[in-house]
């Protein structure tokens, strides 16, 4: 096993780690990361990992626990990586990937936060410990407590909804829960872990939080290397000795910041043994409701100032003040390859949920969202090159616990001033209801005509995602113009390139015919026009595409207006 020990982050003093010693011995400081002995790993690291399961524990010579106990494990980590070939042909960048951390015990990547913390604790021996959470920490931390035989307390603020409550209660948990935000919750929780002396989580001040998450960078490095194969150490600046490759873009919705915080240490510590090509650009996206860390990185702030009233649906976001973690985020962030903190808005983030799951089979809740509603805008923006290769984290997507499971007595109310918390936001499900009934109710018909399926799906799934069209395929010219004169489509979205009959051909043959002449076509090809092709097509279409330069927001504005009244 290596050593490792834990260094204040403010004055650099050194001391022996246990779970129960929650701040430096010399300044008090709670501000501590964990170092472990580099120079000794580095010799054989990937060689002692490679027989091992592919799960969190893989890497436990890199986590701050003794000897870990196996009976407690849960199957946390090991979580897939997943390629979004849909999405990433709708964004133009191909090499777009999703780590799936939906499928943790609790469906959450807080299932690595509490298996490595609780692990810890119970091998300090601790009994009783206290949490405050927006939801999904409390489940996976009821989880593991319960498997451990450690009572728990979770301070839950009342934005959260009651079904993920009922399911904290469901592992035995004692349910508090705070009339007020997450930060008025995580006062109460701290002043009752200090009446009563118990162990109180504090998020990226925890050290077994933080490197817990870092596994989620240890996990794809062998994941992308198995995938794209290993670096090219012929490079400048790629150490001889990079095994494993990074992306160039980690791509994650955040409230506090601490699991970017968390793989940023992952990559530093792989860069230090040499182990990695690069360190990636960290992208993180907060719902604009409650952005204080996207506030102060466009004003280039070293502090962020907090939102005292929170004005977003996503509960699990809404965090107002990020204290020092945003300082911490923002210096790692600088002084590795960079990256930047962007805000996209409730309707954008419920819009992205209903994309990417018709698109990719994959359902997220909203703050998951946040993270696809963000790639987009930055995709949109070129912040995102289409050589880049992204990596974005997929989770939260809890089961149900029915309310007659528990009975009635699973919670306990306490009161918080409300001082500025706006009472009469609607509710996240009606709002969500509001933006599923947003479809054309006059069903156009549409006709695709390419010779490539998959972008012919492509096109298919961006329209299922955003209205009730009545759809039709030809993967040829002649099929094409058999088609269109049969069941006479409002809109035609017709590729340039396709064997024996082009599409310009297609289009002289539609013009040319009066029961075909009006149907409006939108051109969408891959290839970059001349000047003499684009004058053959001046009059005779709406509008012209690139393929893998458009998103689904830019297609359905040309196909609504489009539409016939």
């Amino acid at each position: 096993m290596a050593h490792f020990y834990a260094k204040c982050i403010d004055c650099g003093h050194e001391a022996p780690y246990t779970a129960t010693s929650v701040s430096c011995q010399n300044c008090g400081s709670e501000w501590r990361e964990t170092v472990y002995d580099f120079e000794k790993l580095k010799e054989n690291f990937p060689e002692r990992i490679k027989n091992r399961p592919f799960g969190l524990w893989r890497y436990k010579e890199l986590l701050p626990v003794n000897n870990p106990n196996l009976d407690l494990t849960l199957g946390e980590g090991g979580t897939p990586l997943l390629k979004a070939s849909n999405l990433g042909l709708m964004l133009g960048i191909p090499h777009l990937y999703m780590k799936d951390e939906r499928q943790g015990p609790t469906t959450s990547f807080k299932d690595r936060q509490a298996a490595v913390t609780i692990a810890a604790l119970r091998e300090a021996g601790v009994q009783e410990a206290v949490i405050a959470s927006t939801g999904n920490v409390a489940i996976s931390y009821s989880a593991y407590a319960a498997r451990a035989g450690i009572k728990l307390w979770a301070f839950i603020t009342s934005l959260v909804p009651p079904v993920k409550m009922r399911e904290v209660a469901l592992y035995g948990t004692q349910v508090v829960k705070v009339t007020g935000n997450y930060d008025e919750a995580k006062q109460i929780a701290a002043e009752f872990a200090r009446e009563r002396a118990l162990y109180v989580d504090k998020g990226v001040r925890s050290i077994t939080t933080v490197d817990a998450m870092k596994t989620i960078t240890l996990e794809v490095s062998e994941q992308l290397t198995e995938i794209l194969g290993p670096p090219d150490t012929t490079r400048d600046g790629v150490p001889e000795t990079s095994i494993y490759r990074a992306p160039d873009w980690y791509i994650q919705s955040v409230s506090g910041g601490m699991g970017p915080v968390g793989v940023l240490k992952g990559y530093s510590e792989l860069h230090t043994m040499g182990l990695v090509d690069k360190t990636p650009k960290i992208a993180n996206l907060q719902a604009a409701g409650c952005a204080p860390m996207v506030h102060a990185w466009k004003e280039g702030k070293t502090v962020a100032d907090p939102v005292r009233t929170p004005r977003t649906h996503i509960a699990t976001l809404a965090t107002g003040d990020p204290g020092r973690t945003y300082t911490l985020l923002r210096e790692r962030m600088l002084a590795a390859s960079g990256g930047t903190f962007e805000a996209v808005t409730d309707e954008e983030a419920f819009k992205a949920m209903h994309i990417l799951a018709k698109m990719e089979g994959v359902s997220v809740e909203p703050a998951t969202a946040v993270a696809f509603a963000g790639l987009i805008k930055m995709v949109r923006e070129g912040q995102i090159k289409s050589t880049d290769v992204v990596v974005i984290n997929i989770t939260g997507h809890t089961i149900p616990v029915e309310q007659e499971v528990i009975g009635d007595n699973w919670a306990t109310d306490v009161e918080f001033p409300l001082e500025g918390i706006d009472q009469a936001m609607p509710a996240e499900d009606g709002l969500l209801a509001a933006l599923n009934r947003v479809t054309d109710d006059r069903y156009p018909r549409v006709a695709i005509v390419d010779d490539h399926p998959h972008v012919r799906l492509l096109i298919r799934r961006i329209l299922q995602a955003q209205g009730k069209y009545e759809l039709f395929e030809a993967e040829d010219g002649r099929s094409a113009l058999k088609l269109i004169r049969g069941e006479k489509p409002d809109l035609v979205i017709l590729d340039l390139m396709m064997p024996e009959l082009d599409g310009f051909s297609v289009l002289d043959a539609l013009r040319s015919d009066p029961a075909t002449a009006s149907i409006p076509v939108i051109v969408v090809t891959a290839q970059e026009l001349t000047t003499k092709e684009k004058q053959r097509l001046e009059g005779q279409i709406q509008s012209l595409m690139q393929k893998g330069d458009f998103v689904s927001e830019e297609l359905l504005d040309e196909v609504r207006s489009l539409i016939k009244e």
